[in-house]
């Protein structure tokens, strides 16, 4: 997309660079726990990419999908039923069956669920994003990278933290209390609490509402004891509850049908709602606003909201032995709830709704054993169990007059083939105009409602070591390997009934149902269970003072499991049919239900380098991946999605970052990765609309030969930061972040119509405030040039297989805001 506006000024930049001298100057060390050691970031052999908690409050980074901004090759996405993270271009796509191709972990928890990643961020000591398979000491399914997330902790002496940030444009408002220190000489706690409401930018062209409107709430107490010289315990209580009203999502474009039906023919969805098209018998004039099908910041829905409620309890025990051997016992219990309503057609027209609901539960156990670093040989070892309990339910409601004079209409001028014959379809093969009288299939399908639930359990169990080997003072060798153990049961069921839970005798329903939501009842279940060895070799070698290189190979596994959403069996028998329809129904739906596990195989070459007496860095990865059975969700273009796995795909690109401390009051720094995917071996892919399917399997396109979603050839972050006294007690501090990426496809079907084109996006702050940081007030900008970004497309539900348009519905980030921010500390 392009951008609203092009202009941008950059003169304070040139105030921060004029007045600048150089003089001798040092980068902070920054320090890590990606490799569960206490880590400078220059020693660690992996591509990681680190943001302090200071940095995420001062760049008004909120949540997950804000923090994209700075880790290049790093895509977040919040979609209307789900939430997907990209690294590298591998990630898993929509599916509540699912867990994440990109590992999240909170204080050593495992959150592999997507909606987790909806949860705001609060009072955070930093975030690591590491960028390739880590299935050794982070876990199996982490095939794609991870994201650690470390919570601040008690502090040894009394701090507390008051800020508060207001947006006027999109009426934000971020409200963030800490208090923090000892209780006695060996008991401390910490509690944080963090208040979010936000407007929107979307207005809702039927009611006039601005969406999303966010209201967000998170609490968290955490304590600290040190039971003895050698063992402390830290334990964490949090509670969230993250909800929201409406969606940034619209209506891209709205093409015309060139089905032959003479009820579609010619018409855009738009003009087939707001119009009568057989006058004087179907009348089906909805507001004026579904006429608006181009992107403006403006929608047309009937209302969407997603509340949510999470809940955490994490204890960790750390035991140091008298020979230094640190023993770690991490123990959590986590849970979420959540309760969606989706207008999912995305128009104003009543034409169908879901309601969803998730229940989930997990406990796990780690124990892990860390030796003493600088020894001839320095190992971590551990055990890891985890049960999990999902409960997912949603609902198709289909309580609109408007689609059963549609599919009425429709069957006749389809001599019956969406149900039966109408005893008046004597005017088939007549203009409009010239029909006497309407089918009756959508009389079927009337007041009725889909509901479906899945349920899976997990049982897992899993011993890893990882072992350096200090062969010189300038030469390791790293070993490690993972055994998992899981198994996995699953259970889909979905059903007809009526609005009060009635179920609803097998008949035309099923007919018109499969012909026009592509969704047939189906009862399925299944068990699976599967061991996999992840092994890696690493070569370290320090070639310098300041500098170190290494090389990486490992091969990492993600669990198969059960398709969560697919609306039809995976067997290609007829769907139901009307007994005495006079043409039988000849449909066949084909769904997923079981798919494999993923294999990845990466190559990994990394260069680390200290430069200038230690006042810059400069580091880079080169990667390349081979990536076996990926797990793929799809749209299946109507109101379903369907798990395959693509048989072979590759990705390999290059990565570069630096940062450089010009002086001691100014920095720059910045990030570039560029990236190639292709699918090897994939033909059963979604075709786009109006595409003639191409796969051997005569319904599915082949995507073999060509690049994933969310892939950019060229991507990164240009970062620029000037802090200097003004008087003796008043300092200033400006900063200027530059985000761009070349163009790329945000929807799985690759539909070209719906391309995000190259962009920078622009984000500033400055500030003012004591020098002793007791209290700052600051601007925080964001989207300065005001670019339209979409984050998220797809076929708008039932263009083409009810309307036979050719329809897409994008999902865009924020436009332009600039924000207020006071923050006082004690």
């Amino acid at each position: 997309m392009s951008s609203r506006s092009t202009s941008v000024s950059f003169c304070f930049l040139a105030l921060v660079l004029a007045p600048t001298t150089l003089m001798a100057a040092m980068l902070e060390e920054v320090v890590v726990t990606a490799q569960h050691r206490t880590q400078n970031l220059q020693d660690v052999p992996v591509s990681v990419s680190a943001i302090s908690g200071e940095k995420m409050m001062e760049a008004g980074i909120n949540r997950m999908e804000d923090l994209q901004a700075y880790v290049p090759n790093l895509t977040v996405t919040e979609s209307g039923i789900s939430t997907d993270i990209y690294i590298r271009g591998i990630g898993t796509g929509m599916n509540q069956g699912f867990e994440q191709s990109v590992g999240m972990y909170v204080d050593g928890i495992y959150y592999g669920r997507a909606q987790l990643a909806r949860a705001p961020f609060l009072d955070l000591e930093r975030v690591e994003v590491l960028r390739g398979p880590q299935n050794i000491l982070q876990g199996k399914n982490s095939i794609a990278g991870a994201i650690n997330i470390i919570t601040a902790s008690p502090s040894s002496e009394v701090e507390g933290l008051f800020s508060a940030l207001y947006e006027p444009e999109m009426e934000e408002k971020v409200l963030d209390l800490m208090l923090s220190g000892p209780i006695t000489d060996n008991f401390g706690l910490r509690f944080a609490a963090r208040l979010r409401d936000y407007g929107g930018f979307m207005t809702n062209e039927l009611n006039g509402d601005v969406g999303p409107q966010y209201d967000q709430g998170t609490y968290r107490l955490k304590a600290f004891w040190d039971a003895s010289d050698r063992t402390s315990v830290t334990a964490k209580l949090e509670l969230g509850r993250f909800d929201s009203v409406g969606r940034q999502a619209e209506i891209i474009n709205d093409e015309p049908s060139t089905s032959s039906n003479p009820v579609l023919a010619g018409r855009t969805q738009a003009e087939i709602l707001d119009r009568t098209f057989i006058p004087g018998i179907i009348d089906v004039d909805v507001d004026e606003s579904v006429n608006n099908n181009f992107q403006d910041f403006r929608n047309s829905t009937n209302g969407n909201y997603s509340n949510n409620d999470t809940k955490n309890l994490t204890i960790n025990v750390t035991h140091q032995t008298e020979n230094d051997h640190i023993f770690t016992w991490i123990t959590g219990l986590m849970g979420y709830k959540y309760d969606d309503l989706c207008d999912c057609d995305a128009t104003s027209a009543e034409l169908f709704k879901f309601e969803l609901a998730e229940d989930y539960k997990q406990i796990s156990q780690e124990l892990r054993w860390i030796s003493p670093a600088g020894g001839k040989i320095d190992y971590i070892g551990g055990v890891y169990f985890q049960y999990n309990d999902l409960k997912f339910n949603d609902k198709l409601i289909q309580d609109s007059n408007l689609v059963v004079k549609l599919v009425n209409a429709l069957d006749l001028a389809e001599a019956g083939a969406r149900g039966d014959i109408d005893p008046l379809g004597s005017g088939l093969g007549l203009a409009p105009e010239e029909i006497l009288g309407v089918g009756d299939a959508g009389n079927a399908i009337a007041n009725i409602e889909g509901p479906r639930e899945f349920l899976s359990e997990t049982k897992i169990a899993s011993a890893f070591l990882q072992a350096t080997i200090n062969m010189t003072e300038a030469l390791r060798l790293t070993l490690g390997g993972r055994y998992t153990y899981e198994n996995k049961t699953g259970s889909r069921h979905l059903t007809l009934t009526d609005l009060e839970g009635n179920e609803l005798p097998l008949g035309e329903i099923d007919t018109v149902v499969a012909n026009t939501f592509a969704v047939e009842r189906h009862n399925l279940k299944g068990e699976r269970s599967e061991a996999q060895f992840s092994p890696l070799i690493n070569l370290q070698w320090d070639f310098s003072v300041d500098g170190m290189a290494y090389a990486t190979a490992s091969r990492g596994y993600k669990s198969g499991g059960f398709d969560a959403r697919s609306n039809a069996t995976p067997d290609d028998e007829l769907t139901p049919r009307n007994p005495s329809a006079l043409i039988p129904n000849q449909t066949v739906l084909i769904g997923t239900f079981e798919y494999g596990e993923e294999e990845a195989t990466s190559y990994e070459l990394g260069i680390k380098t200290g430069l200038l007496d230690g006042a810059a860095e400069l580091n880079a990865a080169l990667f390349y991946t081979e990536y076996d059975n990926l797990q793929i969700s799809i749209f299946d273009g109507t109101v379903g999605f369907k798990v395959g796995n693509a048989k072979k795909a590759v990705n390999m690109g290059l990565e570069l970052d630096g940062r450089w401390q010009i002086t001691d009051y100014f920095r720059i720094g910045g990030a570039l990765a560029l990236l190639d995917f292709e699918f090897k071996d994939f033909t059963n892919g979604q075709c786009q609309q109006d595409q003639v399917p191409n796969s051997p399997n005569g319904r599915d396109c082949d995507y073999t030969g060509m690049t994933n979603q969310y892939v950019s050839d060229w991507s990164g972050t240009l970062l620029a930061g000037f802090e200097a006294p003004i008087t003796d007690t008043l300092g200033i501090g400006l900063g200027l972040d530059v985000v761009f990426t070349s163009d790329y496809n945000p929807s799985s079907n690759l539909d070209a119509r719906v391309q995000q084109d190259t962009f920078f996006k622009v984000n500033a702050r400055a500030g003012i405030g004591a020098i002793d940081r007791s209290w700052e007030l600051a601007l925080v900008g964001k989207n300065l040039t005001d670019e339209i970004i979409m984050v998220y497309a797809a076929d708008t539900p039932l263009a083409k297989t009810l309307f036979g348009t050719t329809s897409h519905t994008g999902f865009f980030d924020a436009p332009r805001s600039v924000a207020m921010q006071f923050t006082y500390r004690m």
